[in-house]
């Protein structure tokens, strides 16, 4: 009988090897981000649970530092604000958490990564489309099909999964990789990788 690990990592290191196919997405995905924060703009990022920890994880890794000790770069992950969330939860609906905010922070030239498992989260959708009313970039870290997501950002990143677990695992290592390739494009860092 194989162990929980043994088949958790077998799906982890057979969805891995797929991954190649999604490099010049990310690579996109990196310039559109480092293109934002060269220009002064900022990166916001959101998502539901363990999507909103990969939201503020990707946006510290912007915010602190990555690869090496640099300047901080402007991004925010619109879950942290527990008052604002709640707020907006209790007198609009929970599927504005993340636009109202958007529209309160956001400013044409910034760009938001909207990260849903499912690509069908309504307040993923939402900040999206509020971003495109705001000439905010939009990317989309996604799996399964991509859902409604795919086809409303302005790119999307669709890890083909139907596993969540592993769809997260491989958006971390895609968030990682849009920072660090951001980082070199600015000149922050020379041209390795971590």
């Amino acid at each position: 009988m194989t162990s929980l690990f043994a088949r958790n990592l077998s799906q982890h290191v057979e969805l891995m090897s797929r991954l190649d196919a999604l490099e010049g997405a990310v690579m996109q995905a990196a310039s559109t981000v480092a293109d934002t924060l060269r220009t002064g703009g900022k990166l916001m990022l959101c998502g539901n649970g363990g999507s909103a920890a990969d939201s503020q994880h990707i946006a510290a890794e912007f915010t602190g530092r990555f690869i090496k000790d640099r300047k901080p770069l402007a991004a925010i992950a619109l879950s942290t604000d527990s008052s604002a969330l709640t707020c907006i939860s209790n007198d609009y609906s929970f599927a504005d958490v993340f636009a109202r905010q958007l529209v309160a922070l956001a400013r044409a030239g910034d760009c938001l990564i909207g990260i849903s498992t499912s690509g069908n989260s309504a307040n993923v959708i939402r900040a999206v489309e509020a971003a495109r009313e705001l000439g905010v970039r939009s990317i989309g870290l996604l799996g399964r099909d991509g859902g409604k997501l795919a086809a409303l950002c302005d790119e999307a990143i669709i890890v083909p999964s139907d596993v969540t677990a592993r769809i997260q695992e491989a958006h971390i290592l895609i968030g990682h990789t849009i920072c660090g390739a951001a980082e070199q494009q600015l000149g922050l860092v020379p041209g390795e990788g971590a």
